[in-house]
């Protein structure tokens, strides 16, 4: 499956949840914001926003590493553009 990831740089704090959880998709820059991995490389250059196409289990593991940002930074689109997370 395909997923939209997105990091909103101004709303991260750069807690690193989400790099303990998923580092192969998150990962710290140097002002100490997540940025968006594919598969633990940097196609393109380092950048807040990639589509990635997953497995069930990545999938999965980038939800809860989007879940466990404590100010709701990540989001997670289906390939179809439907909001997956956060359900606001």
């Amino acid at each position: 499956m395909k997923i939209r990831v997105v990091v909103d740089r101004d709303l991260c704090i750069g807690a690193a949840s989400c790099v303990t959880i998923a580092p192969e998709t998150f990962q710290l820059n140097d002002e100490n914001l997540a940025v968006v991995l594919d598969h633990g490389t940097e196609p393109g250059g380092r950048t807040f926003e990639r589509t990635l196409e997953v497995n069930e289990e990545e999938y999965e593991n980038i939800l809860l590493g989007a879940q466990s940002c404590p100010t709701l930074a990540i989001s997670i689109f289906k390939e179809d553009g439907t909001k997956v997370f956060p359900d606001v």
